[in-house]
């Protein structure tokens, strides 16, 4: 078997915040063999983000804005064998790198960490705590995303319609093909969201994106209710 290369891709957007902390803790990580290339593909930022991004051993794309296509970009341009989709508020545990080559060694194509929030809330913590359960309902993209890229090339990697909700309707594609592994160890993501919109709020609203999806809304129809409930 091939040894594991890994491209780890992070999409960004107005990021100056929280991309400084991610680079500084993933460049840590460059002694590792396995650790083939990051790169940050940014849709337009209008802060210092691409400033901040490039005081880093990084490679720095350019895309059209959409995490999706992002993303997409980020997977064209990775030469790596194993895609590691990653946000930029979001931290993977230190042993990340031998977690995904364990995965790969193992011939699991696909999979995600368990989640925890940088935030002592138990209503949050709940949610985390539904994160080591392998259904779909409890996926989302701040679990980081794992996949080989012959496997995302397959499955033609993210749908560019979705504004939102992308990393579920890939990762939904993936469940009904193959295996997905759940890691047992947990990468911490920022709850400034829920800080920032009420916790029971962006929740109830998140749940109902979940119901509409499986309702057979559209990706239009998705974003329009995010767009109002959620950004308004």
């Amino acid at each position: 078997m091939e040894e594991a290369k890994i491209s780890i891709v992070i999409p960004v957007y107005n990021e100056q915040e929280h991309i400084a902390e991610l680079l500084g803790y993933l460049t840590n990580f460059n002694i590792s063999s396995h650790l083939h290339e990051i790169l940050v593909v940014d849709g337009g930022s209008t802060d210092l983000t691409v400033a901040v991004a490039s005081a880093f051993d990084v490679t720095l794309c350019q895309s059209a804005k959409g995490r999706a296509a992002q993303m997409n970009f980020g997977a064209r341009k990775a030469s790596g064998n194993v895609l590691y989709f990653l946000h930029a508020d979001t931290l993977p545990p230190e042993n990340f790198i031998e977690c995904l080559v364990s995965l790969y060694e193992k011939g699991n194509k696909a999979g995600c960490f368990r989640l925890r929030f940088n935030n002592r809330s138990l209503f949050l913590a709940f949610f985390s705590w539904c994160t080591r359960f392998n259904f779909l309902i409890c996926r989302g993209g701040d679990q980081s995303l794992y996949i080989t890229k012959e496997l995302f090339e397959k499955l033609d990697g993210f749908n560019e319609n979705y504004v939102i909700y992308e990393d579920s309707e890939l990762i939904g594609r993936i469940y009904k093909t193959n295996n997905f592994s759940i890691i047992p160890d947990y990468v911490t993501t920022s709850a400034r969201r829920y800080d920032a919109i009420g916790m029971f709020r962006l929740q109830y609203h998140f749940g109902v994106i979940h119901l509409k999806n499986a309702l057979g809304a559209d990706p239009e129809q998705l974003y329009d209710y995010y767009r109002r409930k959620v950004l308004a």
